[in-house]
């Protein structure tokens, strides 16, 4: 099986002054083609340390891709560490070079000198065309392996690797293809998830099956190669069924369906409508409802009772309930999903009420304890859940439990 490994370049990024997204969604790309990254490294704008990191990335996979240092600025050195790493030498490619002085000409700019060195290319090597900007890509070969530059600048780098990149990997295969499924699930640890695969994730299997985790939701990719992509596609649909009847209700979707997405389509399907009182999470549940397009067809309305006060006020839970049980219990949680069910007329809500953090936890009620409710016509059912981390990550994991809930419940 191909592999790749990527090399993203820039002081910016080692300073922590830019996200590295150029990494994640490459590997995302790569992995979606049956083309696994198997190391990633990044360095900064100085030609010995890229040479270096050429090297080793050369030595973990066939393919390599890099992305930064192609601008026109001294300190832009992808070019010369990939001549040097090629044992070659920089020379002008003078379609580039016209290239480039047309994409100022037509913006009725003056070209600057410094943006005639992006017209240099490694002897040897092939240009990228880069149709949003003026830093042309590299494509190089050296016997089995397959080398990549590509800009640093993420919106010219994505349409680069879709257009002129994808295509060339798509070949790599040695005859054979790669359909890859992911299988979203939520409700239980990777870990869980992992013991009751069993052998399924066992490595060099085929398919392959990988897990990654993202506020709770695990979704499980699911990479097969065989001589034909009629194979590859029932090898594939075998193994989602597989997972299906292992993990049962765990499953929610496949492929980038989120939870509100199927939650969405539930009711839809069912012509059932849905309200949120939230305290803890504040609208972030009724933000991933309402992210989906078609969401009014089923979202009636969304309250924010974050103070006590405002419980009593807009949803009429009584202040005794509050005073004797406190604002984080499964009295106040459930008495907050019933009021938003009756005043939005809605046939379900859900109600959020917890303690984010990182302050006011106690022994009692440590941060991180949250309790949600469901509710319909005929009850109402409340679950208490303790999550872990940041103030974010209870407050997502909270929003999607939720969610996850009704899901079940719809089910049901």
């Amino acid at each position: 099986m191909a592999s790749a490994s990527i090399v993203t370049i820039g002081n910016e990024l080692l300073a922590g002054c830019t996200t590295n997204t150029n990494a994640s969604y490459l590997c995302s790309r790569l992995l979606s083609v049956g083309i696994p990254v198997v190391s990633s490294y990044t360095v900064g704008d100085e030609t010995g340390e890229i040479v270096r990191a050429l090297k080793r990335a050369v030595d973990d996979a066939g393919i390599v891709i890099a992305t930064g240092g192609l601008g026109p600025t001294d300190d832009d050195l992808t070019r010369e560490a990939f001549a040097k790493f090629l044992n070659s030498k920089l020379q002008t490619d003078s379609a580039l070079l016209e290239g480039i002085r047309r994409f100022f000409a037509e913006r009725e700019l003056q070209m600057p000198e410094k943006n005639a060195r992006q017209a240099y290319i490694p002897a040897g090597a092939e240009p990228i065309e880069n149709p949003l900007g003026t830093a042309p890509g590299i494509c190089a070969r050296m016997k089995e392996k397959i080398l990549f530059a590509l800009p640093g600048v993420p919106i010219e780098m994505k349409q680069m690797f879709e257009e002129s990149v994808l295509p060339i990997l798509e070949k790599q295969g040695g005859g054979q293809f790669t359909v890859v499924r992911k299988v979203r699930c939520f409700g239980a640890g990777e870990s869980a998830i992992a013991e009751k695969l069993g052998n399924l994730m066992e490595r060099g299997r085929n398919p392959l099956i990988n897990s990654t985790v993202d506020s709770g939701v695990i979704t499980l990719h699911i990479v097969a190669r065989a001589l034909t992509r009629e194979q590859a596609q029932q090898i594939v649909r075998d193994d989602i069924e597989r997972l299906r009847s292992l993990l049962g209700g765990l499953v929610f979707g496949t492929g980038e369906q989120t939870l509100a997405e199927v939650v969405g389509k539930q009711l839809a399907q069912r012509h059932k409508t849905v309200a949120t009182a939230e305290s803890c999470t504040g609208g972030l549940l009724g933000k991933l409802l309402t992210d989906i397009p078609g969401s009014s067809a089923y979202f009636i309305a969304g309250w924010i009772t974050y103070g006590n006060q405002a419980k009593t006020n807009e949803l009429g839970v009584p202040a005794g309930l509050i005073e004797k049980y406190g604002a984080v219990s499964e009295q106040v949680a459930s008495a907050m999903a019933i009021a938003a069910r009756q005043k939005a007329r809605s046939d379900y809500a859900l109600a959020v009420t917890g303690i984010a953090g990182p302050d006011g936890g106690s022994e009692q009620k440590p941060v991180g304890l949250v309790y949600i409710s469901v509710s319909d016509s005929k009850n109402c059912r409340t679950k208490q859940f303790l999550f872990s981390h940041t103030r974010d990550m209870i407050r997502q994991r909270a929003a999607l439990t939720a969610l996850n809930m009704l899901r079940i419940g719809l089910k049901d």
